[in-house]
């Protein structure tokens, strides 16, 4: 053995030592992660210091040493019991002292062998071996050859799939003869597990061996192919993106140059102030920065980006957090309630109600209130009001004709041109979480195989759920609690009841003609003159010629036709100014035609004497109260009832209990058993083209019926609204207040309801009760005495 320095190399087998019998005892060194086989050549970093005490004591001997794999390779300092028994004499050929004291060798393995015993555990382990030969093969058969066969191509693919493949290597295999050596050969290199590296050392019989590497090969050569495929298809797939990097650095060191801006990392900078300045709640702020890291990992022209981009706009433009402030002065919001909008005091005390509750307690959940009234009453702009005495931001959405869930909810974010719903889109325009949301036409929506809308709205219109609405596009909670939201419809029959049942439902029944008057006079007039490009001085509309252009030209419970009639007014004086007139121009009642026309209405004159067989009732409709017509005639033929005038079932029904009623009552009527023998009774109600329904008109009916049994006329300047029974009882109606205003349109001057609904006369207001004598009745008996005769009839 030559001695070198110390510290570099320090012992080589000598040429003469090779030969060297093997002891019965050797110093053990265990190994980790690996197993040694005969004949496997390899190098071996010793570092703990019983391995390194028992290199140095076989290298100052003959180099032979007992190699044995570890159980478990994380233990530092493995007990004799914590080592296989079945390992590898080997020899150290090189090894190399390094100054931290490790040691690095290079080993071989001589043969397989077995610990008999341990002879010395102190400093280092020596055992006593016992070595176990490989059975000799002396004739190697059909059989032996071709699994050889196997394993040498099993293992040639494996190394050309691993890129190691060369001549050498091929000449390696093929002069292998043996089949233990071979099946050696091939498990040392192959990349096994401790405890299957182990079993192939403990197997004996060199034909199991081998069958064994063969499987093991086997398994090999797939997952390898597999392994091959997969690192393929990466590095084609990292060259393409190394490639699309490489280009857009380049793209951006060009635009660094030029002196231009990095326009993605400006964006991604971008967002990020934004959701910090969007005060998210937790859960949005978590989605909106997992979303911005999707995008900063994403190409720039992916399809998906723009789809994530657009989510982040929206995301940080909601006002999650930003309030406006509400101005809590009573008398403030009372005066600015009052300058818009005349009477309306209901609506009036609910807002100021509503402001102050808020005032002692300012976490109060919005209210939901829906303004049901006829046409042209000012619902819509009594809301912007609203939000102008709270200070508050106004947005108004229409709901009319909306079919589509999706219009509420939003569309989820995987369809083309997902957007959220018509509420969140509402919030983003507002830009605050507690405006004034008007809903106009909630009466008028539709549903169909897309959904139902008026379902979709019962999250965000319950008080209860909507502090955590959630839209289809932005799937994320969303506070609604604090905005006030204000329906509109004009009925409320087709609002489903658990919609309706959500909403505070306020009545606007209409105004009447001092209310009209007050608010032309107000509003609607210096309006027009202003919207006309006319002045105060040029053109004036007497008190006179407003009330006839109420009366005569139109016939409504809002304003809408009114404010029409006053524009066509303001443009004919326009005209004439631009014709050169200079005026000014004073508008009477006595030259109102020369600008209008003939006079569209005359409610006075339908009736203009008391007819026998013609009475007034009064019909509801979506547009107010009006009066309703109903003609009574006997005709000749066999008693039947013939009722025209495009009726519903209710009306007809009442016309057939009125025609009972009659037929019980002739007498006491003055009239003979046997009219109907050779009569028939013909009911209409004009006019024929409009349908109509409903259960006010019995009263009407049985008038008008009983007035031709008896060819006595009926007063003209009486109405009447109530259903009766067949026992002449009057039952009560709904929509009183809207009755009354369209008979005082009409010209009526006395109204016969039933008892019942004399609680709903304190809705009526003063100047209307000051105009009609509301007479309340309870039976046929009273009616037919008021109205046919002219007085009322003591209670019988």
């Amino acid at each position: 053995m030559a001695e070198t320095d110390k510290d570099d190399l320090i012992s080589i087998i000598d040429e003469n030592e090779k030969d060297a019998p093997i002891p019965d005892t050797l110093p053990l060194i265990s190994v980790r992660d690996i197993v040694i086989f005969t004949d496997m050549l390899l190098p071996l970093f010793i570092g703990r210091e019983k391995s390194v005490r028992a290199a140095e004591a076989a290298v100052e001997k003959d180099g032979y040493l007992f190699l044995a794999a570890q159980k478990d390779p994380n233990i530092e300092n493995p007990k004799p019991d914590q080592i296989y028994t079945v390992g590898t004499v080997s020899r150290i050929l090189r090894m190399l002292k390094l100054p931290d004291g490790h040691v690095k060798s290079l080993v071989q393995g001589i043969a397989k062998a077995r610990i008999v015993k341990y002879v010395s555990k102190k400093s280092l382990y020596r055992v006593k071996i016992e070595i176990i030969p490989d059975e000799p093969f002396e004739d190697i058969d059909l059989g032996i050859e071709a699994l050889m066969r196997n394993v040498r191509e099993h293992s040639e693919k494996i190394l050309a799939l691993r890129g190691e493949m060369n001549n050498d290597v091929s000449v390696i295999l093929e002069n292998i003869d043996d089949p233990g050596k071979l099946a050696d050969l091939v498990a040392s290199n192959l990349k096994l597990k401790i405890d299957e590296s182990q079993m192939l050392l403990e197997l004996i019989e060199p034909m199991e061996r081998l069958k064994k590497v063969n499987e093991l090969l086997s398994r090999e050569v797939e997952l390898s192919s597999m392994q091959a495929k997969i690192q393929s298809d990466v590095r084609d797939e990292i060259s393409k993106s190394q490639r699309d990097y490489f280009l857009r650095e380049q793209v951006r060191m060009i635009h660094r140059e030029l002196g231009e801006s990095d326009d993605r990392a400006k964006e991604i900078q971008n967002f990020k102030r934004k959701i910090k300045n969007a005060k998210m709640p937790k859960i949005a702020s978590k989605e909106a920065l997992k979303q911005l890291k999707r995008i900063e990992q994403m190409h720039p022209d992916a399809a998906e980006a723009s789809v994530v981009r657009t989510y982040l706009d929206w995301l940080v433009d909601m006002p999650w957090s930003k309030s406006s402030k509400d101005v809590i002065n009573i008398k403030n919001a009372k005066s600015v309630l009052d300058k818009d909008h005349f009477g309306l005091n209901n609506i009036k005390d609910r807002i100021l109600e509503h402001l102050s509750v808020r005032k002692l307690n300012p976490k109060m959940k919005g209210p939901i209130l829906c303004f049901v009234g006829p046409p042209g009453v000012g619902k819509t702009s009594l809301g912007q009001a609203i939000a102008s005495a709270l200070n508050r931001k106004f947005i108004r959405i229409s709901l009319g004709g909306i079919r589509d869930e999706a219009e509420i909810r939003g569309h989820r974010r995987t369809y083309i041109g997902a957007l959220p719903g018509r509420i969140l889109q509402g919030m983003k325009q507002a830009g605050t979480n507690n405006p004034v949301f008007m809903m106009d036409e909630i009466d008028k929506l539709g549903s169909d195989f897309r959904g139902d809308p008026s379902s979709a709205l019962l999250e965000a219109l319950d008080p209860e759920q909507n502090s955590a609405f959630s839209d289809h596009y932005l799937n994320l909670p969303f506070d609604l609690s604090k905005v006030m939201f204000i329906l509109t419809a004009n009925l409320t029959d087709t609002i489903p009841s658990a919609l309706l049942d959500r909403m505070e439902v306020i009545t606007l029944s209409g105004y009447t003609e001092e209310e009209k008057k007050t608010i032309a006079q107000r509003h609607l007039i210096p309006r027009q003159i202003k919207a006309n490009g006319l002045k105060k001085k040029t053109v004036s509309i007497s008190t006179g010629a407003l009330v006839k252009v109420m009366s005569e030209y139109t016939s409504e419970a809002g304003l809408r036709n009114l404010e029409r009639e006053l524009g066509s007014l303001c443009r004919k004086v326009a005209r004439k100014i631009a014709e050169g007139d200079k005026g000014p121009f004073k508008i009477t009642k006595n030259n109102l035609e020369k600008y209008l026309g003939v006079p569209k209405y005359f409610p006075e004159l339908d009736q203009e004497n008391s007819q026998v067989g013609l009475s007034t009732g009064l019909a509801w409709t979506q547009a107010g109260g009006e009066v309703l017509y109903v003609e009574a005639s006997l005709i000749g033929g066999k008693g039947e009832l013939i009722i025209t005038g495009q009726i519903g079932d209710v009306m007809q029904e009442s016309a057939r209990a009125a025609l009972s009623y009659a037929r019980a009552n002739l007498g006491s009527l003055g009239v003979k058993e046997n009219i109907f023998e050779n009569k028939d009774i013909h009911i209409h109600v004009p006019a024929g083209a409009i349908p109509k329904d409903g259960p006010s008109a019995g009263t009407a009916m049985a008038t008008a019926l009983i007035s031709a049994l008896t060819n006595k006329p009926v007063n003209r300047d009486v109405a009447m609204t109530g259903e009766i029974t067949l026992r002449g009882r009057v039952l009560p109606v709904g929509g009183l207040k809207e009755k009354a205003l369209g008979a005082l349109r009409a010209g009526i001057r006395t109204i016969i309801i039933p008892e019942k609904n004399k609680k709903d006369l304190k809705e009526i207001p003063l100047n209307v009760k000051r105009k009609i004598d509301f007479v309340p009745v309870k039976n046929m008996d009273k009616v037919l005495a008021l109205a046919i005769d002219g007085k009322v009839m003591d209670d019988r």
